[in-house]
């Protein structure tokens, strides 16, 4: 037998929660003590699954109460019937990932997306939807400059872009293959062509950047692209945009002290 707040801790949901379904008859107690306090037993323990596999599917409570309490249910078929509802949703689930993924990949200048693709896997309800979410993760403006300047090449502009993008990344690999620090001046030469690389999809902030490096190692998707360049290459290109975004902020830095001391040098 489980106490309300045992029965509670082993489905991760309150025990206001517990009863409110009391209340709803829902989910009955299968004893009350004579203390006052409620027992529930594996009987008890089985129907609360039901209840929280149907809100999982969007059931309202009185509904999943018609359901349980009709005398045509059979709790095995209902399983059979929540794995398969749960299994399609995965299934969508993994291809909403794999979208994302796909999206991160695009708007690194990786790979070449399409409006369309952009969206795969939801309705039209949906993409409407996501592409305002998109916009406010993003921010302002980003995803649709970033679409906006690959639309506005020409198929051989978009082939040239592609062609110097993985050329850098095939010279910093020989760089690493020859053994030169990241923070060389030949190797750092390069990660200055990657940055510039990257204006021909969106103008990449700081923060942008240290993000693209901490991905490039730890993303499948990037993991994969490098790694068939060379199978060290995700961490040594993460150092290196490392060592390049430290310059950067100090530089930034410097520039901000030399700005507010002019500054107080006039007043």
């Amino acid at each position: 037998m489980y106490t309300v707040k045992q029965l509670a801790d082993l489905a991760n949901i309150s025990v206001r929660t517990l009863h409110h379904y009391h209340d709803l008859e829902l989910l009955l107690p299968s004893k009350i003590g004579s203390n006052g306090y409620r027992y529930y037993d594996d009987d008890a323990v089985l129907r609360l699954q039901q209840v929280l596999f149907y809100r999982e599917l969007g059931l309202e409570l009185l509904q999943i109460k018609d359901v349980l309490d009709s005398p045509d249910f059979d709790i095995v078929a209902a399983l059979r019937s929540h794995r398969e509802a749960l299994t399609n949703k995965l299934e969508r689930t993994h291809e909403l990932i794999r979208t994302v993924d796909s999206t991160i990949m695009h708007l690194a200048g990786e790979i070449d997306m399409s409006n369309k693709r952009l969206f795969t896997g939801f309705s039209d309800e949906e993409q409407k939807q996501y592409e305002r979410e998109a916009r406010l993760q993003w921010g302002p403006d980003l995803v649709n400059e970033s679409v906006q300047r690959w639309e506005s090449y020409s198929d051989e502009e978009k082939e040239a872009i592609k062609q110097e993008g993985g050329q850098i990344y095939v010279d910093i690999a020989k760089h690493m293959q020859d053994g030169m620090p990241v923070n060389s001046p030949e190797v750092q030469e390069l990660a200055q062509r990657w940055h510039q690389h990257l204006r021909y999809f969106y103008e990449p902030t700081i923060d942008i950047l240290a993000g693209l490096g901490h991905t490039y190692k730890t993303h499948p998707d990037f993991r994969k692209t490098f790694e068939e360049i060379h199978i060290d290459l995700p961490e040594y290109l993460s150092d290196v945009v490392a060592h390049y975004v430290d310059d950067l902020e100090t530089a930034a830095i410097a520039r901000l002290l030399a700005e507010d001391e002019a500054a107080s040098d006039a007043s």
